[in-house]
Order: C-alpha cells, then sequence, then structure tokens
C-alpha cells in the first residue's frame, strides 16, 4: 500500500527526513509499523524543488528497495531544499517499472499515492476516455494513481486559470465524485483508499479518503509551526528560530513524540505558502 511524505518549511538537508528518524521513511521501505504489509520495496522516488535554478522539480526514481539504494544512500546528505514529496512503492496496481514509482511529474507539479482502487482495469479506459491529448499521452504507466492524478490535471486545467489551493481542492473533490461514480457504474465494491499529496513547490494538499464512508482511510498525520529537528533517531519541533518553521504530511509518525495530529478521516490538509495549515472535510 505505500508510504509517503511531504515537506514544505525551511532549507532542510533531506537526509534528516529520510535516513535519520527511527522510523524514517527508509525505516519503513522494509518495516512499516501502521499498516498490515510492512515491506515496500517495489521502488521508492523523491521529488523536490530548487527554485534559484528552476520552476519545475528535480526527480529520481529507481525500482531498487529504498534501503538498499546506494545512490540515494550518498545523495541525501548533500540535498537541500524547502519543498519535498518522497515515496516507497508496495506495487499493487502496475509492474516494479521506473514509469510508474512515484512521485509523479507534470511540469512543476509533484504528486503521490499511498493507497488503491481494487478492480481499476474495469474503469481504467473510462477515466482516460475524457482527457485531452496532452494529458493522454502524459500518461506513461499502469498505475490506478498516475491516471488519477491525470483526471485531476485535466479537470484543474480545463475548469481553474490558476492552480491555488483552493483550485487544487475543488479538483479532488471533483476526481473523487467522478472515481466513486465509475466505481458503482462497474460494480467495484471495494472502497478506494486514497491518501494523496499534491504540490507546486508553494503549497501542498494532502487528502485521506476513504470512498465508503464506513471504512477507516489509512493513516495520515501532519506536524506543523515548528522548527525540524531529529537528535539521535528522535524528531522533534522546536520554537521556531529566525522564522524557520516546518511542516511535514506523513503516512507515519517519524518517531513516537506528540508532535503528529492525525488527518481526520476524509478531510483534506492544505499546507499555504506561509506555512499556515488548514484541515477541511472532502466534499464528494
Amino acid at each position: 500500500m505505500c508510504r509517503l511524505m511531504a515537506y514544505k518549511g525551511s532549507p532542510i538537508i533531506i537526509d534528516s527526513l529520510l535516513y535519520q528518524p527511527k522510523n524514517s521513511l527508509i525505516n519503513q521501505s522494509f518495516n512499516a509499523r501502521e499498516i498490515e504489509e510492512p515491506l515496500n520495496g517495489d521502488g521508492f522516488g523523491i521529488g523536490w524543488y530548487v527554485p534559484e535554478v528552476a520552476n519545475e522539480p528535480v526527480t529520481f526514481v529507481s525500482v531498487n528497495p529504498a534501503w538498499s539504494n546506494r545512490n540515494l544512500r550518498n545523495l541525501a546528505p548533500k540535498i537541500k531544499t524547502e519543498c519535498l514529496i518522497a515515496h516507497v512503492r508496495a506495487a499493487s496496481v502496475g509492474e516494479v517499472s521506473e514509469s510508474n514509482c512515484h512521485p509523479f511529474q507534470y511540469k512543476n507539479i509533484l504528486m503521490a499515492h499511498n493507497g488503491g482502487v481494487e478492480e481499476f482495469g474495469k474503469i481504467k479506459r473510462h477515466l482516460r476516455s475524457p482527457l485531452s491529448d496532452e494529458l493522454y499521452n502524459w500518461i506513461k504507466g499502469q498505475t490506478d494513481s498516475e491516471h488519477i492524478f491525470a483526471s485531476l490535471l485535466n479537470y484543474l486545467k480545463s475548469n481553474h486559470d490558476t492552480i491555488t489551493p483552493e483550485t487544487v481542492v475543488d479538483s479532488f473533490e471533483h476526481t473523487f465524485h467522478t472515481l466513486k461514480q465509475l466505481m458503482t457504474k462497474y460494480d467495484i465494491r471495494e472502497s478506494a483508499y486514497l491518501n494523496m499529496v499534491f504540490t507546486d513547490g508553494n503549497f501542498l494538499v494532502g487528502t485521506r479518503y476513504a470512498s465508503d464512508a464506513k471504512e477507516e482511510p489509512l493513516t495520515l498525520y501532519h506536524s506543523e509551526g515548528s522548527r525540524y529537528v531529529v537528535e539521535d533517531g528522535v524528531t522533534r519541533l522546536e520554537a521556531p528560530k529566525d522564522n524557520n518553521q516546518a511542516v511535514l504530511i506523513v503516512s507515519e509518525k517519524l518517531s513516537d513524540d506528540k508532535d503528529w495530529t492525525m488527518i481526520p478521516a476524509n478531510h483534506f490538509v492544505i499546507v499555504e505558502q506561509s506555512l499556515n495549515v488548514r484541515v477541511k472535510p472532502i466534499k464528494d
């Protein structure tokens, strides 16, 4: 079912996010704590922004397990960024290939997903049908995740002139509603689990969502409002110094402290460019 992480805040060396915490994302690639299947070894990906160099993010994906990737281990202490999405994959829909690794990139946008849509083949063609030629051809892999993101982008581009937290929220709601309609029409009875994150480098929008309101979504937490610090594998959020602030959205708490808040079921978490955090219900 995968594990994900998103960061927005003061510039940070990504080693302190990926490796240093006791329950780091790398640890979750082989020993995830808060999901039935602890192994997420079918590849990984990271995407990060360097705005002084380019508007579009850098992405690095691999089909190798994150825990044994020498290049990632070497790069992590040498990359500094204000915005990051990282993901470790347990393949469900789609083969183990780089084209199926998250985060998915469209121009200056990054997106990742934790969850899945059962029997996705029943609705795959119908989800693709309304896409513009550009977005139809943008899809390179087989995952439900990439197709859902293409649907979201298609609505966003067709119905909004700007990309803001509000227009992304509207596009998520429309996409989830469309997906539920297709699932009903083509008799997919299992709930879809859609914990997703979206960023353009300026803001984050995350979702904790299950299409069946009676089902509990997968775990998703956030921490906010303070400087992110790791010492001896223990993470904590200190009072900001010199306006240093950080917000994290994670599938699993990185350590057992009080700084993590579970996003309510079927809610958005929105991290604005100012790092103000809002939580609001998903209307579908």
